[in-house]
């Protein structure tokens, strides 16, 4: 009888700290989070928004007393390169649906040019059946798999830049006068880069802008090229953090604060910045201003992030004296 080696636990850690993710095409953002949380041995981590299983790009993870901060990514702007196939709808709006209907596609760089003018600014979307958004305690993806279609109501988002061409890969195959319409029964391929509110759904506006332009689209693929001032430059991938030594893999954080990097900055002295700590208002000689990083100077650290009103210091989001006491220990990089 042959007895399996037992498994190896791993010890956790407390780790703070934002790891700039490029996720693989395929892996869930959960399981990317899960997989990026075991190879750091963190105690606690979240990600700042989802990208769909066949979406790529950047996903900021959050370690530790960067959790506190998430939601600024999740409102932050988003930008994608996405690339539509015309001609072709789908059950899901994307490649992983069934087909629903084919078209002739008849369109000029012309006519792209004047959708993309068309969709840009605030928009009303309606969220797609196939997404995790919940109607009743249940995900509108479980109606769909049902094959019940609910009623959804539009939401507000904005399209902050919008850029429509045909794909380089898909426009060799045809004229490259830009005034020659591509007449393909099999439709062919556009290129979307856009920067949009969150909220919006790529797949959706792909969709939209087939349907403007008379022959339907379907997303065929999804890269996240920036969230916030987050870039894509500096993403680490799960193959690569794989085979750095643990050192390496944290190395690879950004320390908490560049979650604030938006804010302005206010940095108190030792009585003070004990003060702030315990949820007390602080007087400033300062303006208003609607987010601030508060810094402590002995020790020089993050405090926590609050605002400015009537000259008052007001606590919004506090570090714990714990996580500042680890982020002074184990921090791989000096505070900026």
């Amino acid at each position: 009888m042959t007895t399996s080696a037992p498994r190896t636990r791993v010890v956790r850690r407390p780790v703070h700290g934002v790891l700039l993710l490029d996720k693989p095409l395929g892996l869930s953002s959960n399981d990317a989070l899960q997989k990026a949380k075991w190879l750091l041995r963190a105690e606690k981590a979240g990600h700042t928004g989802t990208l769909d299983p066949l979406a790529t790009g950047v996903l900021p993870l959050c370690f530790g007393a960067a959790t506190k901060f998430s939601q600024l990514q999740l409102d932050a702007p988003k930008s994608y390169v996405a690339i539509a196939q015309l001609g072709v709808t789908t059950t899901t709006g994307d490649a992983e649906g069934d087909v629903l209907s084919t078209r002739p596609v008849a369109v000029t760089a012309e006519q792209l040019a004047a959708v993309a003018a068309q969709f840009l600014g605030p928009q009303e979307q309606v969220p797609p059946m196939y997404s995790a958004l919940k109607k009743d305690g249940k995900a509108l993806y479980e109606y769909a798999r049902a094959g019940q279609t609910v009623e959804r109501a539009a939401r507000s988002v904005e399209i902050l830049a919008l850029s429509v061409a045909f794909d380089g890969a898909s426009e060799a195959n045809f004229e490259s006068n830009s005034a020659q319409a591509i007449v393909n029964p099999c439709g062919s391929a556009i290129k979307i880069t856009v920067t949009c509110s969150k909220g919006t759904y790529i797949r959706t506006l792909a969709e939209d802008i087939g349907a403007a332009l008379g022959c339907g689209a379907h997303l065929r693929a999804l890269r996240r090229t920036a969230t916030g001032d987050f870039t894509l430059a500096p993403c680490v991938t799960l193959a690569a953090l794989e085979a750095m030594p643990e050192d390496g893999r944290l190395a690879c954080l950004l320390p908490v604060e560049s979650l604030l990097a938006g804010h302005a900055r206010v940095t108190l002295d030792a009585d003070n910045a004990g003060r702030f700590l315990s949820g007390l208002r602080r007087r400033v000689d300062l303006d208003d201003q609607p987010a601030v990083a508060v810094f402590g100077t002995q020790p020089a650290a993050l405090l926590g992030a609050a605002h400015i009103r009537a000259r008052e210091l007001i606590p919004d989001r506090l570090l714990s004296p714990i996580d500042i006491q680890q982020i002074l220990e184990n921090r791989p990089h000096a505070t900026v």
